[in-house]
């Protein structure tokens, strides 16, 4: 069983300084500079205007003429979502998290180690109380409740399911402190078709859907899946298979050490001071000790903003390296975009790569050699696309006359 949790308007809550700032009236938070112009999370006052995050700027005000602005801070947003991410997986927890404010796990391993007697196989539990008449929530799930409650120590709610979509819907109606669970495509059948903004991949379709008269994901799930393709493509049957409860397994993360600079800068900060100021940066990072001799294959380069609110981007290198030339070259391209002059830069690690790229054996031979740099080309690749960046594809059943079962796509490895 999968769990979620989730922190409501997380990102607005950072980035206005609290919950408090959100009594005052309707807001939302402000389109990044030079990205597009759609309003992200929007507070509840908002919403009762009609606005919701994703919507177009123009639209939202005017829908909510006295809406109110914010100015996103996404540094702030994503040292805030690590430290609560701390909090969980020091609980036991393999958490996965897409975006800030939602986070997915497991169940199985909290719940034998908060959940009490009898709860050794979590699956097991779960059909045995689905069978029940009425069913309820198992008893082990209040345990794991209690102990995600007292890691946090905030305000969150928290729903399960048999897959990630499901334990999101039973996280987004939850409201009291105890936790929602939403059993599959019966469960599902009530909840909006609205409930589709929260995946990335299927949001568009809200508004198509919704113009279509299907508003309910109980009337997307009795459509013919082959209908749903042929309308909407790929993304149509990711929402016709959430909509009957099916989702993708969880991929946790893998808890990393923070390596990162920070260098404050003159108010008056010029385009030349700028590039400066990056060359210093990156001089510190790499001759930190806790580096260990090791390449580099993402960074993420972060700015505070004299105006107000942050700017944040993520950059991944062509090949892992920790050649200071080659770095500064990246993230000076990047550094032009910054939308306002800076009180300070950042510079942090994402993610680290194999120590002493370029360096090979005395009698190493060619075939080696391709093979290394093709296994790293495969890394640095699922680092800037994700794991599904490098597929292979497998025969399966090469004469059937359908073409979708004569091969499918597997992960590429050597």
């Amino acid at each position: 069983m999968v769990v979620a949790v989730l922190l409501s308007r997380f990102e607005l809550v950072i980035a206005a300084g609290g919950r408090e700032a959100l009594a005052r009236g309707p807001a939302a938070l402000a389109p990044e500079a030079g990205r597009e112009q759609r309003v992200g999370e929007v507070s509840a006052s908002a919403e009762t205007f009609g606005v919701h995050a994703g919507m177009r700027l123009g639209e939202a005000l005017a829908r909510c003429p006295s809406l109110a602005l914010i100015p996103p801070d996404p540094m702030g947003v994503a040292d805030a979502w690590e430290k609560v991410l701390a909090r969980l997986e020091s609980s036991g927890a393999e958490v996965e998290s897409a975006t800030p404010g939602l986070a997915f796990f497991e169940a199985g391993g909290l719940a034998r180690l908060h959940g009490g007697r009898g709860t050794s196989d979590p699956a097991a539990a779960l059909r045995a109380r689905m069978s029940a008449h009425p069913p309820g929530p198992p008893p082990w799930l209040e345990g794991v409740v209690a102990a995600v409650r007292a890691a946090l120590r905030l305000p969150a709610r928290i729903g399960a399911g048999p897959s990630r979509f499901c334990a999101l819907a039973g996280a987004v109606r939850a409201r009291s402190r105890r936790a929602e669970l939403v059993d599959g495509a019966p469960g599902l059948a009530s909840e909006p078709v609205s409930l589709l903004r929260r995946r990335p991949e299927v949001s568009a379709l809200v508004e198509p859907l919704e113009r279509l008269g299907i508003t309910t994901l109980g009337q997307l799930g009795e459509l013919d899946r082959p209908v749903v393709a042929d309308r909407f493509g790929r993304s149509g049957e990711l929402a016709h298979d959430l909509a009957r409860g099916h989702d993708d397994d969880l991929r946790p993360r893998v808890p990393g050490e923070v390596l990162e600079e920070v260098l404050e800068l003159a108010e008056s900060a010029s385009g030349v001071q700028l590039e400066r100021a990056l060359v210093l940066l990156v001089d510190q990072l790499l001759a930190r000790r806790e580096r260990r001799g090791r390449t580099l294959r993402a960074v993420v380069l972060g700015a505070k903003l004299v105006e107000g609110g942050t700017w944040r981007e993520r950059v991944v290198f062509r090949e892992a390296l920790a050649d200071a030339g080659r770095m500064r070259l990246a993230l000076g391209q990047r550094l032009l975009l910054l939308p306002a002059p800076a009180e300070s830069l950042r510079l942090a690690v994402e993610r680290f790569g194999p120590p002493h790229a370029g360096a090979t054996a005395l009698f190493d031979d060619g075939t080696a050699q391709r093979t290394a740099r093709l296994r790293e080309a495969i890394g640095q690749a699922r680092a800037a696309a994700g794991p599904e960046a490098a597929l292979r594809v497998l025969e399966v059943d090469p004469d059937s006359r359908v073409p979708e079962r004569q091969a499918v796509l597997a992960p590429f490895e050597l």
